[in-house]
């Protein structure tokens, strides 16, 4: 049986406050000093930090007394109307009519309207073994795209795995695009190794270049090593060359897979685990980043499509289509193992 308990903005202040309780969770409301409010779900073995009213952001993931974040340059989350006003999270949910990153014809914003989306509600939803925070947005514009969008994260008892979801519907009365990419922002550390269980093949790095990013002659030198397969990147080590990002992309997963997994073996002796169903999200994304301002080690960012913008996405045929008053479910389970 489901139990919920709706959320509102008065529960919420610079103080941490408990909302809830019981022998195998604890959730905490607070807000941060940029207003935000923010949702704390604690059990045995760490906690997530949910933003319930922006986006249902997930700005932290903490387990088995390890950070599973990125690097970043801000200390709380910030207003924004776009996901690089308030880059320090863990997870965000990228998409949904518009994904990834926009190229010079593309008339969207960087990962599309979703990620600091205003959700219109929020609520606990507390089951036997299990506690999470879910919430809707009714996106909708005069002569455009109307759908419902019912993010969720589920937290478990006793575990260190926990479950992202999107619940998309197209309200309209035509058909809708549906780009959506689960992006979670992992941590990097040195020396970490990679794994998956797809051949080693289907990981290729990206051979465009977006707007964001300003080669340089050694990243470039680099990034032709990988391409004439003089180099494998499947090991977090030389970390000065992974600046600017390097990104790989792996196309056409059902080809291989259905239950698809991908790992990252931390040095200390633990794997952090990604878990999900190429029938959901038939494409991934390896994202790379070090500098002294931001470090990401992405081992995988599941996703219906490359994350090249709209229009990439039509073009090669991998913008999906969703029907009126059709629905899509999409999960990814990760963590530490």
């Amino acid at each position: 049986m489901k139990h919920y308990l709706y959320l509102n903005k008065a529960q919420f202040n610079e103080k941490e406050q408990v909302i809830f309780k019981n022998d195998h969770f604890t959730a905490m409301s607070f807000k941060y000093p940029s207003g935000i409010e923010a949702i704390k779900l604690s059990n045995s073995k760490g906690f997530i930090t949910v933003l319930p009213f922006f986006g249902q952001i997930i700005w932290d993931a903490n387990f088995n007394g390890q950070t599973l974040k990125m690097k970043n340059m801000f200390s709380e989350p910030k207003q924004g109307t776009t996901i690089i006003d308030t880059y320090g999270c863990f997870a965000f949910h990228s998409g949904l009519i518009r994904n990834g990153c926009p190229a010079p014809e593309d008339d969207h914003p960087l990962h599309g309207e979703m990620p600091c989306a205003v959700m219109d509600k929020a609520w606990l939803v507390l089951e036997e073994n299990s506690l999470a925070v879910g919430g809707e947005v009714e996106y909708v514009k005069g002569f455009g795209d109307h759908y419902l969008a019912q993010p969720e994260v589920v937290l478990h008892a006793d575990s260190s795995l926990f479950d992202i979801k999107m619940r998309i519907t197209n309200l309209a009365s035509v058909e809708m695009p549906l780009q959506y990419m689960c992006h979670m922002n992992y941590c990097y550390e040195h020396g970490a190794t990679f794994s998956q269980n797809i051949p080693e093949s289907a990981v290729q790095l990206r051979q465009t270049i977006p707007a964001h990013v300003k080669p340089t002659p050694k990243w470039l030198a680099f990034n032709e090593e990988i391409k004439q397969g003089k180099y494998q990147l499947n090991a977090l080590e030389n970390d000065e060359l992974y600046d600017p990002e390097i990104v790989f992309f792996m196309d056409n997963l059902s080809q291989y897979q259905q239950n698809m997994e991908f790992r990252m073996r931390s040095p200390k002796g633990y794997n952090y685990l990604t878990k999900f169903a190429s029938s959901e999200f038939n494409h991934a994304t390896r994202w790379i980043l070090y500098n002294q301002d931001q470090q990401v080690g992405a081992f995988v960012l599941p996703a219906t499509c490359r994350p090249e913008g709209y229009l990439a996405a039509k073009q090669n045929g991998t913008l999906i289509m969703l029907k009126p008053q059709e629905t899509r479910l999409f999960t990814v389970t990760t963590g530490i193992e």
